[in-house]
C-alpha cells in the first residue's frame, strides 16, 4: 500500500518531488487545528516546520502515523515522549543549515569590520563620505569562537582562509577536534581577553544565565567586535548596550535576539549594531537541502530502513528491551548530571556496566549516556543510528567496562567524565521503576529522578551538590543560608565516603529553584563548604 504523507508547512519543491515519487502527498499550508486533525487521520507520515504544534492530542488522532519529519533543526514543537510511546520515529534536518549559518556569520563579520551597511546607507542618502567609514583588516587578527559544534567548526575553517588566528571555547569537545578545524582551545576568560572578534555558536538553556553578561563584556578586549548568529539568550542585551555605549565594543552584528520579532529592541537602532532578522537558514540552498534531507529520511523510515536523522530512540529487539530497556533512563540521568556537575575541558568518558545489564548488548545504554551528556549543552539528539557519528564529531574518547557483580543492586551504570580539572563520577540504578543516582564521586547518596505525571509537563528538579568538611553544623548552616535566600529544600541527602570516613562529606539537596552565581558564592563562603555545583534533573 502506498504511504500517505501530510506536509503541513512550506517545503521546497525539490523535497516534494522526492516524496511524490514514492508516496501519496497531501501538501497544504495554513490548516486550522480541526483541518489538521482531519487531514492527518489516515497518514503514515507528517512533515512540519516550526509552526505546527505536534502535541499528544494530534499524535493520538493519527493511529497510522509512523514518522514525523521536522524540516529544520529544533523539535521543540513536537512531543517526543508521546511519539516515542507510540513507536513513531521523529526526524530532523539538523545539518542542512550549517553552511548557510556559517556564511552568514562570516558575512556579518566582514560587513561589520568594513562598515558596509552604514556606508551603503550613507551613499543612498546622497552623501559621499569616505573618511567616515575607515574599517579594519581581519588578516592577522584573533577570532574567538564560542561553541565548536557544526556551525562553529564551519566558521573556524573559513577563518583559516582569511588568515586569522582562531581560538575556541567549548569544554565539550576534544583538543584533537579543535585542531582538526584549525582552532586552539582556551578558557572563556582568556578567549575574551585575546580576541579581536568574538563569534557565538553555542546553544543556550532557557534557565541558564547569559553566557556573556556584564562581567564578561567588561573583560572583553577593548575595541573588539561581537557576532551572534546562534541564540539571543547568550548575551545580556542591556550589558551589551552598555558595552557599545562605553566604547568597550567597537561594534556588534546580531542575527538573533532574546525576544523575536525584535523591532522594538533598542539594539536594532544602535549606530554600532548591524542587525538582521534571524536569517541564518534563509538561503535557497539551505531550504532545498533541508527539504531533500527530510524527504529522503522520511521515505527511509516508511520503507523500514534506519535513519541517521532520527531524534528519538528507535525500537529495540524484545530480548534486549526486557533486559536493558528499563535502565535507559538511568544511563541518561547519569550522563545529564555528569555534564552539569563537571568542570574543565573534557578528555575521556568511561562507562561502567555492572550486574545483569553487563550480560547484554549495552549499545542502547551507551546511546542514552551520550544523549544525557549532550542534553544540557546541545540541541543534538542521539540514537542507536547516529551515536558513532555524534561521538566522532565531538572527538570524544569513550571506553566501556563490564562487571558481572553489582551488589547490593541488580544492575548499575557508572558514568565517569574526566576533564582537565579532574574526574566526575555518578553511579545510577533503578529503584521501583525510577532512575536514581546512588553514588557521586565515591560518596553514597540517593537522588531519585523527577516523576512524570500524565497530563502535565515534566516536573524539573534543581539539584545542589556541595562537598563539605564532615563536622557538626555544616548542614544547618547550609540550610539557614538557603532559607535566607528564600529557597525551599524538597529533599536532602548527606553522603559519606567509605574510603575516607571523617574527612569530607557530600550534601545533595533538591531545591525549589536554580541559584544565581551570586547565591552560589554565598554558599561557597560558608566555613568548611567546598565545590558548590548545581544541575537541573
Amino acid at each position: 500500500m502506498t504511504a500517505r504523507i501530510l506536509v503541513s508547512e512550506s517545503l521546497a519543491e525539490e523535497g516534494l518531488s522526492i516524496l511524490r515519487a514514492a508516496a501519496e502527498v497531501d501538501a497544504r499550508t495554513g490548516l486550522s487545528r480541526t483541518e489538521l486533525t482531519e487531514a492527518i487521520a489516515d497518514c503514515q507520515g507528517l512533515i512540519v516546520r516550526s509552526g505546527t504544534q505536534v502535541d499528544r492530542d494530534l499524535i493520538a488522532s493519527a493511529p497510522n502515523l509512523r514518522v514525523i519529519g521536522r524540516a529544520g533543526a529544533g523539535v521543540d514543537n513536537i512531543d517526543l515522549d508521546a511519539a516515542s510511546e507510540r513507536g513513531i520515529i521523529v526526524l530532523n534536518a539538523a545539518g542542512g543549515n550549517t553552511v548557510s549559518a556559517a556564511e552568514l556569520a562570516i558575512g556579518l563579520l566582514l560587513s561589520l569590520s568594513r562598515h558596509l551597511a552604514a556606508a551603503n546607507a550613507s551613499l543612498r542618502s546622497g552623501e559621499w563620505n569616505r573618511s567616515a567609514f575607515i574599517g579594519a583588516e581581519l588578516r592577522g587578527k584573533t577570532a574567538g569562537i564560542v561553541g565548536l559544534g557544526l556551525v562553529g567548526a564551519a566558521v573556524a575553517r573559513r577563518l583559516q582562509a582569511m588568515e586569522m588566528r582562531t581560538i575556541a571555547f567549548d569544554p565539550f569537545v576534544s583538543e584533537e577536534r579543535a585542531r582538526s578545524v584549525g582552532a586552539e582551545l582556551a578558557p572563556l576568560a582568556e578567549l575574551l581577553a585575546q580576541s579581536d572578534v568574538v563569534t557565538l555558536h553555542s546553544s543556550a538553556s532557557p534557565d541558564a544565565p547569559p553566557l556573556l553578561g556584564a562581567e564578561e563584556l567588561s573583560a572583553i578586549k577593548p575595541g573588539a567586535l561581537l557576532v551572534n548568529t546562534a541564540r539571543g539568550r547568550l548575551v545580556d542585551e542591556s550589558a551589551l548596550l552598555e558595552a557599545l555605549d562605553s566604547g568597550r565594543l567597537s561594534g556588534a552584528a546580531l542575527d538573533v535576539f532574546a525576544s523575536e520579532p525584535a523591532q522594538e529592541n533598542p539594539l536594532v537602532q544602535h549606530p554600532l549594531v548591524l542587525a538582521t532578522p534571524h536569517l541564518g537558514a534563509s538561503t535557497q540552498e539551505a531550504q532545498e537541502r533541508v527539504a531533500v534531507d527530510i524527504a529522503t529520511e522520511t521515505l527511509k523510515v516508511l520503507a523500514g530502513q534506519p535513519s541517521q536523522a532520527a531524534v528519538n530512540a528507535p525500537m529495540i529487539d524484545p530480548e534486549s528491551l526486557e533486559a536493558v530497556g528499563p535502565y535507559l533512563s538511568v544511563a541518561e540521568m547519569c550522563g545529564r548530571l555528569a555534564t552539569q556537575l563537571a568542570s574543565g575541558q573534557w578528555r575521556d568518558i568511561v562507562i561502567h556496566y555492572r550486574g545483569e545489564v553487563a550480560n547484554y548488548d549495552v549499545t542502547p545504554l551507551k546511546a542514552s549516556v551520550v544523549a544525557g551528556l549532550l542534553a544540557p549543552i546541545s540541541d543534538e539528539h542521539v540514537n542507536l543510528v547516529n551515536i558513532n557519528n555524534v561521538i566522532a564529531h565531538r572527538g570524544w574518547r569513550i571506553s566501556e567496562r563490564k562487571t558481572p557483580d553489582a551488589e547490593p543492586y541488580t544492575s548499575t551504570i557508572t558514568v565517569e567524565l574526566r576533564t582537565s580539572s579532574g574526574a566526575t563520577s555518578l553511579m545510577g540504578t533503578l529503584e521501583h521503576s525510577r532512575a536514581a543516582v546512588v553514588e557521586i564521586n565515591g560518596f553514597h547518596v540517593h537522588i531519585a529522578a523527577s516523576m512524570h505525571r500524565p497530563g502535565r509537563a515534566q516536573d524539573h528538579l534543581h539539584l545542589l551538590v556541595l562537598r563539605n568538611e564532615d563536622r557538626p553544623g555544616r548542614v544547618g548552616k547550609v540550610g539557614m543560608a538557603l532559607g535566607d535566600l528564600d529557597v525551599n529544600i524538597a529533599a536532602m541527602d548527606v553522603g559519606f565516603s567509605l574510603e575516607n570516613p571523617g574527612g569530607m562529606s557530600l550534601m545533595a539537596l533538591t531545591i525549589s529553584r536554580a541559584l544565581s552565581p551570586e547565591e552560589v558564592v554565598v554558599l561557597s563562603s560558608i566555613d568548611g563548604v567546598e565545590d558548590v555545583s548545581q544541575a537541573q534533573m
